[in-house]
């Protein structure tokens, strides 16, 4: 008599692990080393804008509403909106929204550091954070399979989620503060 041996391959919350694990640590990093840096105060390429804090503020803009370009999309692909919107959008639009956020948080990084005196500005740095763990958890389970169906919902919600509050706390608040500026 054999016996055979089966493996399961593993599912459910179980694969979830190793992307959640991976935003949990990109998160923590992002924070240890924002407060751990020591904040040069020197802008990086505003190049067409006046100054950091315009840049920053039009590209996380920018950023804003291809997320909204995101969520109708995602919408769209998982037949909750009635109008067809081509996937490609949905991929396109996050790739610009990601790369538009790349030389705001470089320069927050780099120049600010996570600082945590003022409390809009200690949230808009934790939001920071959360936002590229959030974004590398969902790009890390993106292509596992079995993962439960709530999984890219939930992710890709928690991702907009801290992009909103992000635009809230630095381009919203510049816009309405200094004024619209280039």
């Amino acid at each position: 008599m054999t016996t055979t041996v089966r493996r399961r391959r593993p599912g459910g919350l179980t694969v979830l692990l190793t992307p959640l694990l991976a935003g949990a640590l990109a998160t923590v990093a992002l924070g240890v080393y924002g407060r751990v840096h020591a904040p040069t105060g020197f802008a990086v390429g505003p190049a067409g804008f006046s100054g950091a804090l315009p840049m920053k503020a039009w590209l996380t803009t920018g950023a804003f509403l291809l997320a909204i370009v995101q969520i109708v999309s995602a919408l769209s692909m998982w037949g909750r909106l009635r109008v067809p919107v081509p996937p490609a959008v949905h991929r396109w639009s996050g790739r610009l929204a990601f790369v538009l956020t790349i030389p705001v948080a470089f320069h927050c990084l780099y120049a600010l550091g996570l600082q945590y005196d003022v409390p809009r500005v200690l949230a808009h740095s934790l939001l920071g954070c959360f936002f590229y763990g959030l974004f590398t958890a969902k790009m890390l389970a993106l292509p596992r399979r079995g993962t439960p169906g709530w999984t890219l919902p939930v992710l890709g919600g928690l991702v907009f989620t801290a992009l909103v509050g992000l635009w809230l706390t630095s381009a919203f608040w510049f816009f309405t503060s200094v004024g619209v500026t280039f």
